[in-house]
């Protein structure tokens, strides 16, 4: 009877995958020992290794997978455009995939990349506060079978990758505006199962209890433009009499901001005359749009070449924190006539 690699696999004590990557000349290695007891159980079995599996596991597709929440978000197409830059002439292809915000149809994403043997899977968007074991899994039988794993934004288990500082970049918005002046603060915060929405409020609070402040409100919705159109025509309509004073609306995403400000004009309001308005990402269209719009800068394009250059690093999954810098323009600005 024929020695296959799951009878070397079961004699090694390990899974399939790794006396694969043993066996077959992965590029990635496990350890020195796992490794000789993989050799050892092949040799005592008298298995030899398939010149055309080892030739499929040295393979490189020169294909890169790209996971977002949403494609005509420009944040996320601004990721996307910095990881091509971070490709750049390497002759790696970028496969995009856009999941909706929705968790299952990440997971279908980066089953697709795999079935596709992407030879990297980058994954980009904010998560919720438990990790998805099915995600988990899969990313883990990926990365066992040699493929890399890079996340933007909040990091997983077992994968390299940038994690945004969003909590201390709030703060310091937060303590730009009120330097300008501003002390009465509303709060579009999002999705509280969402941590980067979560961080961001979170951060912009921390600081207006340091400073001796409070929010006047702070209000929960889809973390959308349209989710913050709806949750600022809810609160214009409900504005208390006794709210008197400029209020600096502090959205936690540019996207957001933007559906504020729309709200607040529908109402025959000005910003800032009437409603300052602050964001955070500082998406490229900012500049564009009248009045400009404050916001706490992150890199995002450079962000995503840092991406791409990990993937083409090719060397253990590495980390980096990255902080974003507060902007104010146009629409905070104080306006001392109106309180």
């Amino acid at each position: 009877m024929a020695i296959r690699l799951t009878d070397v696999a079961n004699e090694a004590g390990v899974s399939l995958a790794t006396a694969s990557r043993v066996l077959n000349g992965s590029a990635r290695k496990p350890a020195a020992e796992i490794s000789d007891k993989v050799r050892a159980a092949a040799e005592k079995l008298g298995y030899f290794p398939n010149a055309q599996a080892q030739a499929l596991a040295r393979a490189t597709t020169k294909l890169v997978g790209l996971v977002v929440r949403d494609i005509a978000d420009p944040y996320f197409s601004t990721i996307a455009r910095g990881v091509q830059r971070g490709l750049g002439d390497s002759g790696t292809q970028l496969l995009l995939a856009s999941t909706d915000s929705e968790p299952e149809r990440e997971i279908e994403a980066v089953r697709a990349f795999m079935s596709q043997r992407t030879d990297a899977i980058i994954l980009s968007g904010s998560r919720g506060e438990s990790e998805d074991d099915g995600l988990l899994k899969l990313i883990e039988n990926y990365q066992d079978n040699g493929g890399q794993v890079v996340v933007i934004g909040q990091p997983l288990a077992s994968t390299g990758g940038i994690q945004v500082d969003n909590r201390t970049t709030s703060e310091h918005l937060a303590g730009e505006l009120i330097r300008a002046g501003h002390r009465k603060f509303v709060i579009l915060a999002g999705d509280e199962n969402l941590l980067t929405s979560r961080h961001r409020a979170q951060g912009f609070l921390a600081k207006l209890k340091r400073t001796g402040l409070s929010a006047v409100d702070v209000i929960h919705g889809a973390f959308s433009r349209e989710g913050a159109y709806m949750a600022m025509s809810d609160y214009l309509g409900d504005r208390k009499p006794g709210v008197s004073g400029q209020i600096c609306v502090f959205c936690v995403s540019d996207v957001m901001a933007l559906g504020a400000m729309r709200a607040i004009r529908e109402r025959g309001l000005q910003v800032p005359e009437d409603i300052a308005v602050a964001g955070f990402d500082d998406i490229p269209t900012l500049e564009d749009v009248t009045p400009t719009v404050s916001t706490a800068r992150l890199p995002l394009e450079e962000i995503g070449r840092w991406a791409g250059e990990m993937v083409l690093s090719h060397g253990e999954a590495r980390k980096m924190v990255v902080t974003g810098t507060p902007i104010l323009r146009e629409s905070s600005e104080l306006r001392s006539a109106k309180g």
